[in-house]
């Protein structure tokens, strides 16, 4: 657990979403506690990058509520950057750089745009924060330049930036080997454990979440039929939920 929380908590209440007519969250009820690290897991095509994009608010959902630290997202959002009480980052799937940009100018992008750094101590913060995700000396090189597992290092440097309360990731792990996407999940706990920032991990990777998790929210059919603690899962007597531990053990 993190010395301190910095983070912010988190309530959806009946959250629901569909597309041309076909339902993909059919009532979302989930507490996240401020500082916490959850997971939200499940097979493909159950919504879980869905209800992501619902909580960082690049979609709105059909019916439901969304509270972040104590307010309303469409509120939060409305407010100008520099009146938000707290700031959210999002770390995307493909780390989503920018090609035609060096690592540094990525990670450093939102610094620069707000200005209130000389450029001498914007290269200082970005080496700090690339070293902070154990990437120094990579500062110049193209994301083309880097493998998988660099581009999603700088994807987190680059949403740690605004040092946010709350940090949102979909699918951190998605196309790395075994050992890489260990390494991918230390580093998110230890981000936990020196920033006390709360942060919502959707991924398929079962085993992920219950290395890193401090509870795992089990998503089927756009509801959560199980969220617990890791220990809580693995007894859980759930029929959804023993189908799903069975298909992940077959696949590890």
């Amino acid at each position: 657990m993190a010395a301190s929380i910095h983070g912010i908590a988190v309530r959806l209440s009946g959250l629901r979403k569909a597309y041309d007519g076909q339902q993909v969250l059919a009532g979302i009820d989930l507490d996240v506690p401020a500082g916490a690290l959850v997971a939200i897991v499940g097979q493909s095509g159950q919504g879980k990058s869905v209800l992501l994009r619902q909580v960082i608010g690049l979609e709105s959902p059909d019916a439901g509520s969304i509270e972040v630290g104590g307010i309303a997202l469409d509120r939060w959002r409305a407010l100008r950057s520099e009146d938000k009480p707290f700031r959210i980052a999002m770390v995307f799937q493909n780390a989503a750089l920018l090609a035609s940009l060096t690592v540094a100018e990525n990670v450093g992008l939102r610094l620069a745009e707000h200005g209130h750094l000389s450029r001498t101590a914007l290269r200082a913060e970005v080496r700090r924060l690339l070293a902070a995700v154990d990437l120094a000396g990579v500062e110049d090189k193209l994301p083309g330049e880097l493998s998988g597992g660099m581009r999603k290092r700088v994807g987190i440097a680059r949403a740690l930036a605004s040092d946010p309360e709350l940090i949102l990731y979909d699918e951190p792990t998605a196309d790395l080997d075994p050992l890489l996407t260990e390494q991918i999940g230390l580093l998110i706990a230890r981000i936990r454990c020196e920033r006390g920032a709360t942060q919502i991990i959707v991924t398929h990777n079962l085993a992920l979440a219950q290395l890193i998790a401090d509870r795992i929210a089990v998503l089927d059919a756009g509801r959560i039929v199980e969220y617990c603690t890791p220990e809580a899962l693995r007894t859980s007597t759930n029929p959804l939920v023993q189908d799903f531990l069975r298909a992940a053990a077959l696949g590890s």
